[in-house]
């Protein structure tokens, strides 16, 4: 075909990988850091103390409320070039020159975006754990934090899972404005690709097809894992109930 030419993508792919591999960077360890946040400030989220749960629904408000996009440029072009932030720099702190570097600037962004969902997420499945579940390990003499520990939050995971593969999916394509900061991730790559050889459809159709093929890796990965851990949530055949 001659508006599709395969040798732009071979010449290209070392490139692509590299970039892939970017893009997968970012979205595991920014979803690993979100859910570490996530899981106690889901907790704080449904305290009936509202010096704990209000700023924490100020700030999935925000991250929610606003583009990532916008929030990877105020933190990488605002807070980063600062001028309190570049006096700390010609002090010395080296805490501070982390945010000279877009990767780390990146994954704050990210990070701290998909920790407002995830919390909120891990938030509803806490308050819908069921009631009886939560009497039951009180008339076993336990603990509130021992329940929380060993019920409440098992079973709110357990049910957070649908939930959060669409998070994660989502996670993987908002990825792609890293290169608004100069990382080069697979969308970045292909536009290399493209404004060296203007060949739009091969960079981006195969860029394309390559977040299509990690998505669909993750779909399977989600649907094993509700299979595994919810099954005993999904509703019984007529068969088997006779059984």
């Amino acid at each position: 075909m001659e508006w599709f030419d395969p040798n732009v993508i071979s010449s290209s792919l070392p490139e692509f990988w590299r970039g892939l591999w970017m893009t997968v960077q970012l979205t595991v360890f920014s979803l690993a850091v979100g859910f570490a946040l996530a899981i106690p400030l889901s907790v704080a989220r449904v305290s009936r103390n509202p010096w704990v749960s209000r700023p924490i629904s100020a700030y999935t408000y925000f991250f929610r409320g606003t583009p990532m996009l916008v929030q990877l440029l105020l933190i990488y072009y605002g807070v980063g070039q600062s001028e309190w932030m570049q006096q700390q720099w010609e002090a010395g702190n080296s805490f501070w020159l982390l945010f000279r570097n877009a990767y780390f600037c990146t994954m704050l962004a990210f990070s701290l975006n998909t920790c407002a969902y995830q919390l909120e997420m891990f938030a509803g499945a806490i308050r819908n754990v069921p009631h009886g579940e939560v009497e039951a390990a009180e008339a076993m003499g336990m603990t509130r934090y021992t329940a929380l520990c060993r019920i409440v939050l098992p079973s709110a995971l357990r049910r957070a899972i649908p939930p959060l593969s669409n998070e994660v999916i989502l996670m993987l394509q908002g990825s792609a404005i890293a290169s608004a900061v100069t990382l080069v991730d697979l969308t970045g790559a292909a536009r290399n690709v493209y404004s060296r050889h203007y060949a739009p459809f091969e960079a981006f159709i195969f860029a394309g097809l390559l977040y299509l093929a990690v998505t669909f890796v993750l779909v399977g990965l989600f649907r094993f894992a509700e299979s595994r851990w919810l099954a005993h949530l999904q509703p019984r055949s007529a068969s088997a109930k006779q059984d």
